[in-house]
């Protein structure tokens, strides 16, 4: 009897971890739920050069659509060493909840935790933080 709740364990556990390597492998959408409704305000910054700008509704829409097909793999926060354009948006929920995501190819970095991405959305929200800008200048 023993032994076989020895192996049931065992199985248990090997399930397990074959589960978290696929996860890690295919990665996570952590946006998929975001909703527009449960977004109050969004401020997008961009370093270089120092900007930050509001999104309108429609901008806010376009990002939340672009969120919804980001990928994060491994936490990685080698993001420090590299150098270049920074996109971060601040979205402030209508819950008073704030999330701080800085688009840094091949990073994404949510609340000063940085992930590794799949490029194209990642690619997209720094284009998004650019059209932005452009269009308020």
């Amino acid at each position: 009897m023993k032994k076989k709740h020895f192996i049931v364990i065992i199985v248990a556990v090997v399930l397990i971890l074959i589960i978290l390597c696929i996860k890690s492998f295919l990665g996570e959408k952590p946006f998929k739920k975001l909703s527009v409704d449960e977004i109050s305000n969004v401020s997008v910054t961009l370093t270089p050069p120092g900007v930050t700008l509001e999104l309108s509704s429609n901008e806010i829409e376009e990002l939340v659509k672009i969120l919804h097909t980001v990928v994060i793999y491994k936490e990685d926060n080698s993001y420090t060493e590299y150098s270049g354009q920074g996109v971060i948006f601040m979205i402030t929920k209508t819950d008073g909840t704030q999330i701080d995501i800085m688009a840094y190819n091949p990073f994404l970095v949510i609340d000063n935790t940085g992930y590794k991405t799949k490029y194209e959305p990642c690619e997209e929200l720094n284009s998004l933080g650019n059209q932005i800008r452009r269009s308020n200048e």
